[in-house]
């Protein structure tokens, strides 16, 4: 994930606008510069999710993935992701471009609110690898952040992303298919299934029906499902759960054993971890 040639976004950079905003702790507009310092602690976390491979969840609802549509509410209440720094994190770094160009329109009402966010904004366009939040951000300024413009872009960005989610479910669905008939292989099909369910930005609870669905059925390899659970977790927390707890109440086959024992054991891992921190 290239942020291009732009240092803007390294740790060192991070940490002298941390400085800048100190100040401004507890305010909604740190020293006027249109960033605040609980927005900077937003970006470094979500940062730190990129670097992890960890779900974004919904500020305040750990059990909520972050999705686009959620950038796209107008009427949902982001809290501190509000923040421009944030959103111009996800417009530059997602890797997905349906989650980038909902940011990008969700940035771009108060791309121009200071100069430093201007600045920031126009960076967005320099650095993003997305062709769509290039274009997006190149429009609204052209338009000096017309009204209309920004409409347009936020009209785009739904369309987009509905059919971007339409094309990776589909594309689920053939992989899926192809598992079954043995035209695919286990560790291809992991690869991908991860990458097109984070992509298309399923939600949670689609990603527990098929993540469970593969883990129970005893049409399913154990190769299969032994990688599925090593990358388990690139899953948020309560969809592992809600996994392992239907794994568990599960009806027996001859692979169900092995799988619950190496469940309870990641269960018992991530409780000695949680202990240490």
């Amino acid at each position: 994930m290239d942020w291009g040639h732009s240092q803007a976004w390294d740790s060192k950079s991070l940490d002298e606008l941390r400085e800048k905003t100190e100040v401004g702790r507890g305010a909604t507009d740190a020293d006027g510069l249109g960033i605040t310092h609980e927005g900077l602690k937003i970006a470094l976390g979500i940062k730190e999710h990129y670097k992890t491979g960890t779900p974004i969840c919904v500020p305040g609802e750990t059990t909520r993935i972050l999705v686009p549509e959620h950038l796209l509410n107008k009427d949902l209440n982001l809290q501190n992701l509000e923040d421009p720094l944030p959103l111009a994190l996800l417009a530059t770094r997602d890797p997905d471009a349906p989650m980038a160009i909902a940011a990008a329109a969700r940035l771009s009402p108060m791309g121009n609110r200071t100069e430093l966010v201007s600045g920031l904004f126009e960076l967005v366009g320099e650095t993003t690898k997305h062709p769509l939040v290039r274009q997006a951000v190149s429009l609204v300024t052209d338009s000096a952040f017309a009204p209309n413009a920004i409409n347009h872009v936020r009209r785009h960005a739904t369309r987009f992303i509905v059919k971007t989610r339409t094309q990776y479910t589909a594309a689920l669905r053939q992989n899926m298919s192809a598992l079954i008939e043995g035209v695919i292989a286990p560790r291809a099909f992991v690869k991908e299934f991860f990458q097109l369910a984070e992509a298309g930005n399923l939600r949670h609870d689609i990603r527990r029906k098929l993540v469970l669905s593969l883990l129970v059925s005893p049409n399913i390899r154990p190769s299969v499902k032994f990688l599925m659970l090593e990358n388990f977790h690139r899953l948020s927390r309560p969809v592992r759960l809600e996994i392992i707890s239907g794994v568990l109440r599960a009806e027996p086959n001859r692979h169900s054993d092995v799988i619950k024992e190496e469940l309870r054991w990641i269960v018992e891992q991530e409780r000695q971890n949680q202990e240490v921190h």
